[in-house]
């Protein structure tokens, strides 16, 4: 498949490192000295603008990592010029954002996938085959927290100016949050939650909690926050008669670790086995071998344009209890 990079920051290059040999044909960025690097370093061209890019014909699919203000856009010129995208959650600034790219996606017959890429960390993986047993019982409830403290100037970057980014740390790590309660769980249309900014001299909310429900009272109490200070990643799943204890993402976030904790007749202490995955993250690497299969197969998305959306109108109204107007 051959494939073009708009948006050749951090997250552009770690897209083009996970690329075959001559895979990587052209490149964009908002700042031309950015992508003639990139092209550069995998011998590829870096085109004049984003629009450009699109319009080639030597092109399958575009990986698109820019800023939030850009990624609907993209993807909607992207999809009308019969390109397959990977677009980089949270896919949009908001829902209403999204709903003409679900337009121009479904019109064009192109395979869009959002970069949900927690799916595919091997604790989650694993998960997803544990809470399928008939021993783990009916889901009950989630309760997960994600944060990290930022850093000195945080204020002053991107994500705290809401014309470009939308939103504060609800759309950024909430969002992942958000999307893997929904891949337990389901739709999640009861929302209750409150969004603030608790230490950051900025905009955007730095902190965000929530209470979603489902229609059968299914529950996933989320917390996310930029004032962690120590980076934190927990995420557990409560069976009736198991449950699963996911901690760390590796890096700064700590090993990656599966506590399965399995319910005995008698009840009283469970049976608890713990697993760890010390190697380097696959996630994103995984997801593009499935991007892949995507487009070889003709089929959606297991992590699409819809669950973007979904997850989308989830921030949207807890913006909105919350008094701000993204």
């Amino acid at each position: 498949m051959r494939v073009g990079i708009i948006g050749c920051g951090l997250i552009g290059q770690k897209r083009a490192a996970l690329l075959g040999k001559g895979q990587l044909v052209a490149t964009a960025d908002i700042d031309p000295a950015r992508a003639l690097m990139l092209a550069d370093r995998y011998g590829a061209i870096a085109a004049t603008s984003w629009q450009a890019l699109t319009e080639r014909d030597d092109l399958d699919a575009v990986i698109i990592a820019t800023s939030h203000d850009s990624l609907a856009e993209i993807t909607r010129v992207a999809a009308i010029n019969g390109k397959h995208v990977l677009v980089e959650k949270p896919a949009a600034r908001n829902a209403a954002e999204l709903e003409p790219v679900i337009k121009a996606v479904e019109d064009a017959g192109v395979q869009v996938r959002v970069g949900f890429n927690h799916r595919y960390h091997p604790a989650f993986q694993k998960a997803r085959e544990l809470v399928a047993q008939p021993q783990f019982g009916d889901l009950m409830f989630i309760r997960a927290r994600y944060g990290h403290g930022g850093r000195i100037g945080y204020d002053k970057e991107w994500r705290a100016d809401p014309v470009v980014s939308g939103g504060g740390e609800l759309l950024d790590q909430g969002m992942h949050l958000i999307d893997l309660s929904r891949w337990f769980l389901g739709d999640l249309p009861h929302v209750q939650g409150y969004a603030g900014t608790l230490y950051w001299d900025m905009p955007v909310d730095d902190n965000a909690f929530m209470t979603l429900r489902t229609q059968k009272n299914q529950v996933a109490h989320l917390h996310v926050t930029w004032t962690e200070w120590k980076n934190t990643f927990s995420f557990e799943i409560y069976g009736r008669t198991g449950k699963l204890h996911i901690e760390g993402l590796g890096g700064s976030y700590g090993v990656e670790r599966l506590y399965h904790y399995q319910m005995l007749p008698e009840m009283g202490p469970p049976d608890t086995t713990i697993t760890e995955y010390p190697r380097g993250d696959r996630s994103w690497a995984l997801e593009f071998e499935d991007f892949m299969q995507d487009v070889a197969q003709n089929r959606r998305p297991s992590a699409s344009l819809y669950d973007a959306y979904a997850a989308l109108k989830v921030v949207g109204e807890v913006y909105r209890q919350s008094g701000y107007n993204f």
